[in-house]
């Protein structure tokens, strides 16, 4: 599925739609450069998950992971940005957060061997005509 978002408001009710088909397992891996709105899209999924409109939800960049509870159980929302080896991942509780929830991942390509084969592929990138509009691709695999 392929969608365009004009503005963060946008790429925010995008995630707000998606979130309310996602169930306990699912496992979404955010791709995009830096400012793409990674953070945004998954603040926005965390906000819905939870109920909580006005949940405050760091970007887990120098934490790593930051948990949540949801009726869908955990959601575990990592930020491998600053990963330099994909074993770091292990002693971040990967394989747990991997089973008893939903998992948000930004910067995925940093899990090497570790990115799971059932997943949400969600790239975020630009227009080239304009610059706060986003292409928007979801993409699952099995």
């Amino acid at each position: 599925m392929e969608v365009i978002a004009h503005s963060e408001k946008e790429t925010a009710a995008i995630a707000a739609q998606l979130a309310s088909s996602l169930k306990t397992g699912d496992i979404l891996l955010l791709h995009g450069t830096l400012g793409m709105g990674k953070s945004v899209f998954a603040r926005s999924l965390i906000r819905t998950l939870t109920s909580q409109p006005d949940l405050d939800v760091p970007s887990p960049t120098f934490t790593l992971v930051q948990t949540y509870e949801s009726e869908q159980g955990s959601i575990h929302h990592y930020d491998l940005y600053r990963i330099k080896d994909p074993e770091e991942i292990l002693e971040l509780g990967w394989e747990e957060s991997i089973s008893d929830g939903i998992t948000i991942v930004e910067w995925p390509e940093r899990l090497g061997p570790h990115k799971p084969t059932a997943r949400l592929d969600i790239t975020l990138s630009t227009i080239d005509n304009d610059p706060n509009a986003r292409q928007i691709l979801i993409e699952k695999s099995e």
